[in-house]
């Protein structure tokens, strides 16, 4: 049986501390939940499952929250790029659907 491995990945990490760093900075950008689960994932190890298909559910809802304008243009961000940081970015995106599929049973190797 193959062991899921729930570790945050640290690119993860990262991206939610950024996104922590801009809500700070800037006063706005997300949520209570999402600053939350920021805190979870920049703090790294492992999250609990039901933890994961919580953070993959987030992406498909907010997927066009005005993600362009990321604030490296000497403008600021927008909320929702704050906010889609503050869930870990594309980076978590990525790995929780795919450990959400493994959890279901649906990408486990034999």
């Amino acid at each position: 049986m193959t062991t899921i491995n729930l570790s945050v990945p640290k690119k993860v990490q990262d991206n939610a501390a950024r996104g922590l760093k801009l809500r700070d900075e800037y006063g706005f950008g997300g949520t209570e939940v999402g600053e939350h689960m920021a805190e979870r994932l920049a703090a790294g190890g492992e999250l609990q499952p039901d933890e994961i298909r919580h953070v993959s559910r987030y992406f498909p809802r907010h997927a066009g929250d005005n993600l362009e304008q990321t604030g490296e243009d000497g403008e600021k961000p927008s909320h929702g790029y704050v906010a889609w940081l503050l869930w870990g970015g594309d980076e978590v995106r990525a790995w929780s659907e795919k450990v959400t599929r493994q959890l279901d049973g649906e990408d486990r190797e034999p």
